[in-house]
């Protein structure tokens, strides 16, 4: 007798436990949107500027759209569409510049096209994360050194406070005096900028942690 009752009790302590972990996780959760920025198809393999580990930064901003989805949670998608003259890739009414399926929009998930690295710039993204009253942004996308960058700094600015998902962003080899400096260099270099001085611009976590931790 005395066994069941404290089988019994064990296992209501351990629903409340969970209980309570959930409560806490959703209020960590709180004021918090997903920016997924630019994983458009010109980015992968056959694309026009297709990047380094495109595929597998895909399928890791898939998870975590994933938990935001389970969630409830504010998702946001941003679209680049090229309209400067020159431009190669993100072209109007072209496959490449469509959302990659590994994070299709779904009805009522915000999109956001924008014509300039910083997703704020001339954009309506300020507005509507003020509307839902966002103060933390998990950022997403591609390319590391340049959009996700770019918006990372100027969310900042606004007073947001970042978290990026280092394995769902990508960037590709860039040339410099002549010289290539590899994808994964700048990978490193441009997360460990953005994350210095005690991550004053953003935290940077992996997908496994960030849906372990939440």
């Amino acid at each position: 007798m005395k066994n069941t009752f404290k089988r019994i009790l064990t296992l209501c302590l351990i629903l409340i436990s969970l209980v309570l972990m959930n409560a806490q996780q959703k209020r960590k959760m709180e004021n918090t949107a997903l920016l997924i920025i630019d994983v458009q198809n010109d980015y992968f393999p056959g694309g026009k500027m297709e990047l380094e580990g495109a595929e597998q930064a895909g399928k890791n901003a898939q998870k975590v759209l994933q938990y935001f989805r389970k969630n409830n949670l504010p998702v946001i998608h941003i679209m680049h569409v090229s309209i400067n003259e020159g431009a190669a890739f993100f072209l109007p009414d072209t496959s490449g510049v469509e959302i990659n399926s590994f994070v299709s929009p779904q009805n009522g998930e915000k999109i956001i096209i924008k014509h300039f690295p910083n997703s704020f710039r001339e954009t309506d993204l300020l507005k509507y994360l003020h509307s839902k009253n966002i103060k933390n942004l998990v950022i997403t996308g591609m390319m590391t050194d340049v959009c996700v960058e770019a918006t990372t700094r100027a969310a900042f600015d606004f007073g947001f406070h970042n978290t990026i998902i280092g394995d769902a962003t990508a960037t590709r080899d860039r040339e410099l005096n002549g010289q290539v400096v590899k994808a994964s260099e700048i990978q490193r270099s441009f997360l460990a900028g953005i994350s210095a001085l005690g991550s004053l611009y953003a935290g940077i976590i992996s997908t496994y942690d960030f849906i372990s931790e939440k």
